[in-house]
Parts: structure tokens; C-alpha cells; sequence
């Protein structure tokens, strides 16, 4: 590319374009048309907000597992536009499915227009039953924008068959492509109504694709590394076990699900959520901390400082406050879990 921009730009990358989009699609089961390539899910949430004809006195649903940055993208486009967001409190332990669809059923009203759903949540690693989700929200006349960060390569997706309003997805976490590879999935009805948040050349002019691709396609110079590598990243991580993608994401769940149960031992606390609800992450409530004023947990500091071992102290915005998180892919082993539980125990009995 650095030797001849030109001729990269103009002559080998749109073609390289749609072979990643193309590889991308048959992955997602979607529609290539449907979907547009973005640097992370976190772009993709707040385009779609920044796009959606939000009225006045409309209501906007998320919920209490939401990650930060996308609540905050809501509510400012809420605020900006005079617009309510209903946060849902989902309970965390619990027992099933159910209490995560009657609660976000619960809070919807005649004004409710779009909720945000997490299909995998950043802080419990619970795995929302989006599908059943869609299909109640949707009758009532609900959007939907569902959160995927975590989903693609955790969980199998279908998304024409899922076919939520909005669908984003990160491709730099368990595809495990460059930082920079995430997608934006609009259903075609929508699309029109759908502009990136950087507004370029390609809209208005002739060329292959709608004029939701090409707006999309061309948001000024950039790096298209990150998305060029789609074919061969998911080429090889499907290739590192007989089973391909489904015994991978197997081999992870089971891991992630015995980590949790060593940990869980350690911490005396019953698994706060059943395995169905899991993929490859898992969360598990700590004790309160000492101190709430650091950017970084103590413990989380303390265990990377005198065992070497970094995992996230993730926050909650209701009880439990405080979780441990815990994630599994292939390169993981099992004796890493229990390193970590004899410290977090060592830890815990120092308090």
C-alpha cells in the first residue's frame, strides 16, 4: 500500500473489500449487503444513535449490565434530543433466562422506540436471549440495537435470521483480528436512515453498492488492515481443531464454566448464573473494596504486581458492585484458573 497508494486505493482495495465483507458474511449468516465494516462495536452504537429519528418524549430502553461507554452514548443523544432512557435492573445472581425477559419486558411503555441490549455483557459475561428478546420487542413495536462487542467467535451467529433493526460486532476479541475490526449490521429497511459519523466522498456518487455502503465505505483516510485480515484470521482459528468453530467455542465454554467453579470454591459463593447463560466469559461477585476513588482496582493491581497475573475487577451499577472476570480461549490452560485462585485467596485472607 505505502508503495503505490494510488494504485492500492483506487485499484486493489475495493476488491479487497468485499472479498473481508464477503468472509465476514458467510461467518454472521448475513446478507453482505447488510452489513459495513467499523473500527469497534462502541462506533457502532454511536452511529446508530447519532442516526435514529429519536422525537421528543420518546423512551429508550438498556438496561443495568450495559457497557459504560454505549450507556453514555445514550444518554447524551437522549439528552440532546429530549429523549428518556429506562434502565432496566437485571439481577445478577440468578437463575434463568426468565428474569432477564420479564424484566426488560416489564420496563416497556407506549413510548418506548428503541432499547439497547447487550448480547453478551462486558461486566457478567451473562448471554442475553436476544432472540427471544427481538421477537417480544419487535411485536410492540420496539427497535432494537443490539451490543455484540463480545459475540462474534463466542457465540454462533445467524443474523438474517435473528434480524434485529441494528446488530455490532468487534472482530479484535475472540476472532482474535488486529484492534480496529469490528462491523455494523442495518437491516435494509433502516439503511437509508443510517449515516457514518464521519460524512465523506462516496454518498452521492455513482458507483457499485448502495449509498449506505459506499457512504460507509469511505470515511477519509484510514488504515484497512485491520479488515482486510478477516478471511485468513477466521480461516485459521477455524482450522485449530477437528470440530472448526463450534468445537472451538465448546472447548472455551467448558473451560471458562471450570475456571468459574475453581474460583467460585475459593471465593465461597455459589455460580452466580446457570452455564446456558455463559459463553467464553465469566463473572463471579467479590467483597467490597477497600477503596472506589482508583481508576484500577486494588486487587486487580495487587494481583498483577506480586503474581503476574492481570484480570479485570469489573464494576456493576447495582449490588453486587465488584465481580471478578474471567475469560477462556484456546491458548488458555487450566492451571493458569488455579494460579489465580491460590492468589486471590492469598489476597482475600490478607484482608
Amino acid at each position: 500500500m505505502e508503495s503505490q497508494p494510488c494504485r492500492f486505493m483506487l485499484r486493489e482495495l475495493p476488491e479487497l473489500l468485499e472479498r473481508a465483507r464477503g468472509a465476514l458474511a458467510s461467518f454472521v449468516k448475513a446478507d453482505r449487503e447488510n452489513l459495513v465494516f467499523l473500527p469497534n462495536a462502541t462506533a457502532g452504537v454511536n452511529t446508530v444513535l447519532a442516526s435514529f429519528p429519536f422525537r421528543p418524549g420518546d423512551r429508550l430502553l438498556t438496561t443495568s449490565h450495559d457497557y459504560f461507554a454505549c450507556h453514555n452514548a445514550l444518554m447524551v443523544n437522549a439528552e440532546r434530543r429530549g429523549a428518556v432512557v429506562d434502565t432496566v435492573s437485571i439481577p445478577f445472581p440468578l437463575s434463568s433466562e426468565e428474569e432477564i425477559v420479564e424484566g426488560v419486558l416489564s420496563a416497556v411503555t407506549p413510548k418506548t422506540r428503541l432499547a439497547l441490549l447487550d448480547h453478551v455483557s462486558s461486566p457478567t459475561g451473562l448471554v442475553f436471549p436476544v432472540g427471544r428478546l427481538l421477537l417480544e420487542l419487535q411485536g410492540r413495536g420496539v427497535e432494537c440495537l443490539v451490543d455484540g462487542a463480545h459475540a462474534p467467535g463466542m457465540l454462533p451467529l445467524e443474523l438474517e435470521t435473528l434480524r434485529p433493526a441494528f446488530y455490532t460486532g468487534n472482530l479484535h476479541k475472540w476472532t482474535c483480528l488486529p484492534k480496529g475490526a469490528a462491523f455494523l449490521y442495518v437491516r435494509p429497511d433502516l439503511q437509508e436512515k443510517i449515516r457514518p459519523l464521519s460524512i465523506s466522498h462516496l454518498r452521492e456518487e455513482n458507483g457499485e453498492g448502495t449509498p449506505f455502503q459506499r457512504e460507509f465505505r469511505w470515511q477519509g483516510t484510514r488504515d484497512y488492515t485491520p479488515w482486510l485480515v478477516i478471511p485468513e484470521a477466521l480461516s485459521f482459528l477455524g482450522s485449530l481443531l477437528p470440530g472448526g468453530w463450534e468445537e472451538l467455542r465448546e472447548n472455551n465454554h467448558r473451560k471458562v464454566v471450570e475456571g468459574r467453579r475453581v474460583l467460585a470454591e475459593v471465593l465461597n459463593t455459589p455460580p452466580p448464573c446457570p452455564p446456558g447463560l455463559l459463553g467464553s466469559l465469566a463473572s463471579l461477585p467479590l467483597p467490597p473494596s477497600e477503596s472506589s476513588s482508583c481508576e484500577i482496582d486494588p486487587l486487580q493491581e495487587r494481583l498483577y504486581r506480586h503474581y503476574h497475573i492481570e484480570v479485570p475487577i469489573m464494576t456493576l451499577s447495582q449490588p453486587p458492585r465488584r465481580l471478578i472476570r474471567i475469560s477462556a480461549q484456546i491458548y488458555n490452560r487450566k492451571e493458569e484458573y488455579k494460579a489465580l485462585a491460590e492468589a486471590l485467596g492469598e489476597e482475600l485472607r490478607r484482608r
